[in-house]
């Protein structure tokens, strides 16, 4: 006779995430600010070589996104512990529209245009940190697992609706393009302070020791813990090999000579779908128990997917590597940050969490300049394919041996 199945070994459902008023909203909010951003991003990058016509200017605009976790973004994400999360979000809500609604000023010198977007980008990591430590309290059980690997499919599509979108308003007008964009971060302030509930900071004034030194203690619990430890380094691993195609796609396409510009959109579009496919579809078909053991063999497989790139091959099959490690990615995060959240002490969210993303963007950053350079070399193909196959390796070697006692190893279970 089969046993039957408990409510914590059963898959969550879409409706037990949207039955909740607070996720609802957080998940409205958290749309229309990935949209508003990277419509901004589109929009800036059209302004910006527009008003210049130079490629560096316009580059520059769009990579302002990434220095706020190479600067002091993981100290903001500390300071967003010493409040309540919804109050962080709303503020950095409220002050990123202001910043971008000046920068959609018609006539704005582009220095200054370009400083206003840099400390636009500052109020992303406490944003985010507040937010990555709030949902917790408002998804319980494997409606945690199944709202991240929900956000991460909407986030994905939501890239390509903001760039779609930045680049057709951009066209016509890049100031109407971020006006949106900071009537974005309105509405996401808007529904924040609406519905979701305010809750007290995590970290009592009382147990304040200064604002360096809580940043550091984030990095140790997670670099303290061997589990914890372990999940942060396989996710900056597979972050760090999965993302090369999408930094590489126009010296890619070139290659393949497909069309350039074409190919390199679908290559930038294949990882994307294929969280998509894989959040939305596989993540709610898995238990959760299996999606924590197949932890350890997607952070293999996430890299093995992009090795063909050796091979130099046709679009198609291109198209088809870049899909899949995206659909790895879409299985192997959501299962990676439940399981880090299990064992995180409630004090330390916060840090932990900005920890953590600032760990992900340096990796890709990282790992995008060091590939870039080495394209400058060798055939992107040959980068590619050669980068990833030590990815293999590398994360074959982290995820091979236990990584806690085998008793107490949830992975191995």
């Amino acid at each position: 006779m089969n046993r039957p199945v408990t409510d914590a070994e059963r898959p969550a459902r879409y409706r037990d995430l949207f039955a909740l008023t607070e996720y609802r909203a957080v998940f409205a909010a958290s749309a229309l600010s990935w949209i508003g951003d990277y419509l901004c991003k589109a929009a800036v990058t059209l302004l910006v070589f527009d008003r210049t016509g130079s490629a560096l200017a316009s580059a520059t605009a769009f990579g302002l996104g990434y220095l706020p976790w190479l600067t002091f973004g993981p100290v903001l994400a500390a300071m967003a512990e010493r409040f309540p999360a919804r109050s962080v979000m709303v503020c950095c809500d409220l002050i990123r529209a202001a910043l971008i609604a000046l920068v959609a000023l018609p006539g704005m010198p582009v220095p200054v245009l370009l400083g206003l977007l840099f400390v636009s980008g500052m109020l992303a990591p406490p944003f985010e940190a507040a937010r990555s430590a709030q949902l917790p309290q408002i998804l319980t059980g494997d409606r945690y697992a199944l709202g991240l690997a929900f956000n991460n499919s909407v986030f994905n599509l939501a890239q390509v609706a903001g760039y779609a979108a930045g680049g057709l308003i951009g066209s016509y007008s890049s100031h109407l393009a971020l006006a949106v964009n900071a009537g974005t971060f309105l509405g996401s302030a808007l529904l924040l302070r609406l519905w979701v509930r305010l809750r007290a900071a995590t970290l009592a004034a009382a147990h304040r020791t200064g604002l360096w030194r809580e940043t550091r203690q984030g990095y140790a619990v997670v670099f303290s813990d061997p589990l914890m430890r372990a999940i942060a380094l396989i996710c900056f691993g597979v972050a760090a090999f999965v993302v090369v195609p999408e930094g590489l796609a126009v010296s890619w396409a070139a290659e393949i000579d497909a069309g350039t510009g074409t190919a390199q959109g679908l290559i930038m579009a294949a990882n994307p779908l294929g969280v998509a496919i894989g959040g939305l579809l596989l993540t709610r078909l898995l238990a959760p128990g299996l999606r924590t053991r197949l932890i350890r063999p997607l952070a293999v497989l996430a890299p093995l997917t992009l090795v063909p790139a050796l091979l130099d091959p046709p679009l198609a099959v291109v198209l088809l590597s870049v899909c899949a490690s995206g659909v790895a990615m879409s299985l192997l995060m959501p299962a990676a940050q439940a399981l880090f959240n299990s064992v995180l002490p409630h004090q330390f969210r916060t840090r932990a969490f900005g920890a953590m993303a600032a760990g992900l963007q340096i990796a890709q950053g990282a790992a995008i300049l060091a590939t870039g350079a080495l394209s400058e070399r060798f055939p992107t193909s040959l980068v590619i394919g050669a980068w990833c196959a030590g990815g293999v390796l590398l994360m074959a070697f982290l995820t091979i041996r236990p990584l806690l006692t085998p008793a107490a190893d949830p992975m191995a279970e």
